[in-house]
């Protein structure tokens, strides 16, 4: 029994993915020859440009700033250490619609360059946004908080003393970075790369709409275009090889870094005063990617709202929109928590190798592309709602209909799937840092499994399950690929209303919907700035927060998008 919420967890992943690689076999080779032919070729390349470019640009920008703002004090570097993880906040393809709005031939910008300098400026010399430069530079400013989270809080559990050795025997401040800091911290930034280059290749609204063919967004387009399921399926194939080779590396990345364990801090971290020119470049470079990956956006949909007066014209369907979207962000948000809450408590009173093995599978998900995740849902819809219209009708004469395809309980399902790992790692940092001799402790004077998980497990995970269950949330509200495909019919949530106005052509029609996606989208990112701004731990100081000591002893990508806790 204590293996059955792990190992009902491990089938919920296993079956979609399972069912995809059936359906790519049987399309025969083929299909797979000619589809090889046509649109793999161009997809597998443009997918590894942009994952390349956003990997070395979004950690690169990741990696500055977290650098500058732990080892350095400049003006305003403490409130910028606070604000550079707020681009998190914003969809990646609500930034991309409005970049497109800014910096298209129509746009704001284009239109004063060709009033003040003429045509040939604007028209000739301008990059075009629509492209898949722009498309790696739009996401890597929206997605670099990954990388900034990871090597921060890596940055602050060091011995400053290491540092210190460095400056000592005359390694300036760029080779101090480049020769000691970034290696002591290459888990923390494999782990925060590997979740960048997972949600760029998770996305499509973004990239569908810069024009870049990724293999998420060929596998969409293949089957809601030209209604070619099996091609679909064979692409989503290739993209979850690409996944798959992603997390290999992240996790030989980590296994080749035994020097670069954590250590225990003795001393505080006193930054380095900055002044002159220095901190000024210091203050710009830290401030531009908040302005572009937050700011611009923001600003630009309050905009729209306000010239728009969006809030007293909305749609009376609205307020039924924005109750869908917090019904089913809701619904599976519950379902993610009392799951890896079950997972946790179980794999504690059991922690055999085979319960970690399960409850590692249950959280794959989070790896896994919406579209992909999709496509390989639909057969084990089919299937289930067979056999449960089935049953209902034996039992009761009634004819149900489909169940899970086309509605709720489908989205539903598949938020859990996606984001159980958020809830599974919360509670795993969580007990990881509680002593196995508060629970002995408890059965030897006669608590039983009820009155121990109730009495003592359950209090002790509150504040885990709180932040796991705010971040489960506003990821399943942002969530595009996999509501957009199994939303019901005439039922529209917050992302849907964003994609479906920009189809139409009136991105601005949809500025509040993502607007309150954005403000939703904060409370996570405070958690995460929260629970990663530690501070070396002196003598006598308070030990770190769970989720601080959790990231520093396994900085990889699962447990990084679980330290928001």
């Amino acid at each position: 029994m204590a293996l059955l919420p792990a190992l009902l967890g491990a089938a919920l992943v296993a079956a979609p993915l399972v069912s995809l690689v059936l359906m790519a076999v049987s399309g025969g080779s083929d299909a797979l020859s000619t589809l090889a032919g046509s649109v793999l070729p161009d997809a597998l390349r443009q997918t590894a440009l942009l994952l390349g470019g956003v990997a070395l640009l979004a950690g690169t920008i990741g990696a500055a700033t977290a650098w500058l703002v732990t080892a350095y004090r400049f003006p305003g570097s403490r409130v910028l250490s606070w604000l550079l993880p707020l681009p998190m906040a914003v969809p990646t393809y609500v930034t991309a619609l409005v970049y497109v709005e800014l910096l298209d031939a129509a746009g704001p910008v284009r239109t004063a360059l060709r009033q003040a300098f003429g045509r040939q400026v604007s028209d000739g010399w301008f990059p075009e946004v629509r492209s898949l430069p722009g498309c790696i530079l739009l996401l890597s400013f929206v997605l670099y908080p990954y990388v900034f989270v990871a090597l921060r809080a890596s940055f602050l559990g060091r011995e400053p003393s290491i540092a210190a050795a460095a400056r000592v025997h005359g390694a300036s401040p760029l080779r101090t970075f480049r020769h000691v800091a970034l290696p002591l911290a290459r888990p923390a930034l494999a782990a925060g790369v590997t979740l960048v280059l997972l949600e760029a290749l998770n996305d499509i609204g973004a990239s569908e709409y810069l024009g870049v063919r990724t293999l998420t967004v060929s596998a969409y387009t293949a089957w809601l275009e030209r209604g070619d399921l099996v091609g679909a399926t064979q692409i989503a194939c290739s993209a979850l090889a690409v996944v798959a080779l992603i997390l290999l590396v992240e996790a030989a990345s980590r296994e080749r870094s035994g020097f670069a364990a954590s250590a225990a801090a003795t001393a505080r971290h006193e930054p380095a005063p900055l002044d002159g020119w220095a901190a000024g470049s210091a203050t710009l470079a830290c401030a531009a990617p908040i302005a572009i990956g937050f700011v611009v956006p923001c600003a630009f949909l309050v905009r729209e709202i306000l010239r728009r007066d969006l809030v007293r014209t909305m749609s009376p369907a609205f307020p039924a929109q924005i109750g869908y979207t917090l019904a089913f962000a809701g619904a599976a948000t519950l379902v993610v928590i009392l799951w890896s809450v079950a997972i946790g408590i179980a794999g504690r009173s059991r922690p055999t190798r085979l319960a970690r093995a399960f409850g590692g599978l249950a959280g794959f998900g989070y790896a896994v592309p919406g579209t992909v995740l999709v496509l390989g849902l639909l057969p084990v819809f089919m299937g289930a709602d067979g056999l449960l219209s089935g049953a209902i009708t034996a039992v009761s004469g009634y004819e149900p209909g489909l169940l899970l395809i086309g509605s709720g309980a489908g989205i539903v399902l598949a938020y859990t799937i996606r984001f159980m790992r958020i809830g599974t790692g919360a509670v795993a940092a969580q007990f990881a840092q509680i002593p196995v001799e508060v629970e002995h402790v408890a059965r030897t004077l006669g608590a039983r499994p009820r009155a121990l998980a109730r009495q003592i497990q359950l209090p002790l995970l509150r504040p885990a399950v709180a932040g796991a269950a705010l971040l489960v949330f506003v990821d399943a509200l942002k969530e595009l690929p996999a509501t957009l495909l199994l939303r019901p019919l005439n039922v529209e949530t917050l992302a849907t209303l964003v994609y479906g106005a920009n189809s139409r052509g009136l991105f601005e029609d949809g500025a509040l919907a993502a607007l309150l996606i954005v403000l939703a989208g904060l409370g996570p990112v405070i958690w995460l700035t929260r629970a990663t701004r530690v501070r070396a731990t002196a003598p006598g100081d308070r030990p770190a927060r769970a989720p601080q000591a959790a990231l520093r002893a396994d900085p990889s990508s699962a447990t990084l998008k679980a330290a928001s806790v």
